[in-house]
């Protein structure tokens, strides 16, 4: 289904304990072309229930919920394996939050005070499997993250230095295949050899570590 030739409906499901939030969020994409909110979860425990029912491509996660929170329902997300990307949207940014829901696999981290279309592109960028991070909580996870430091000799290469630097401007791998004239495996490849050497499992946290350690200014 699309609202637009070339433009793919990203479908939602919004995870938040307050009713007028939620109202508040489904009017706000209704009124947008390219988005459909399937439905609604109170708290954690639901969220992982209407996530296995609806299988959206994007669910906008709050984190502190009574009956179950945001954290745990990713990290439960993550180990089903689910297809949903998860966008934390919470009014909360201090490092208890912020490093374990990504820490947990979430794929951005805005606040709740973010323009909407800042939020309209997060969401797509979500959907593409793209990193998106508010500037508040990049640099909440700036200093928060501290990975173990790489062993002596493993330094970035020139090459992987620029995978980085394209990943923390939330580039996809094809878009990184086609700037760098690689191979999407070629990518994937240096993104498994960055991982590894910044001690780090995903995207987020390689770009967070990366500025922790000014490798990426």
């Amino acid at each position: 289904m699309t609202d637009a030739p070339g433009q793919p409906t990203v479908s939602l499901l919004v995870v938040d304990d307050h009713p007028v939030v939620r109202d508040g969020l489904r009017g706000m994409f209704a009124s947008a072309a390219g988005f459909r909110v399937l439905g609604e979860a109170a708290d954690g425990v639901e969220a992982l229930e209407r996530a296995a029912a609806l299988d959206p491509d994007v669910i906008l996660m709050d984190l502190r919920m009574p009956g179950g929170g945001g954290v745990d329902a990713i990290r439960e997300l993550t180990r089903r394996g689910a297809r949903a990307r998860v966008l934390v949207l919470t009014t909360y940014d201090t490092d208890s939050d912020t490093l374990p829901a990504i820490e947990a696999g979430a794929t951005g981290y805005l606040l709740k005070d973010a323009p909407r279309e800042e939020l309209f592109a997060a969401v797509r960028a979500a959907a593409e499997g793209r990193t998106v991070l508010s500037p508040a909580v990049a640099s909440r996870l700036v200093s928060a993250v501290r990975a173990p430091r790489p062993a002596d000799g493993a330094t970035l290469s020139a090459r992987e230095r620029e995978v980085l630097g394209l990943v923390a401007r939330g580039t996809s791998n094809r878009e990184i295949a086609r700037e760098l004239f690689i191979s999407e495996a070629t990518v994937k490849t240096h993104l498994t050899h960055l991982y590894a050497k910044l001690g780090v499992r995903d995207r987020a946290a390689a770009v967070a570590a990366a500025y922790d350690r000014g490798i990426l200014g």
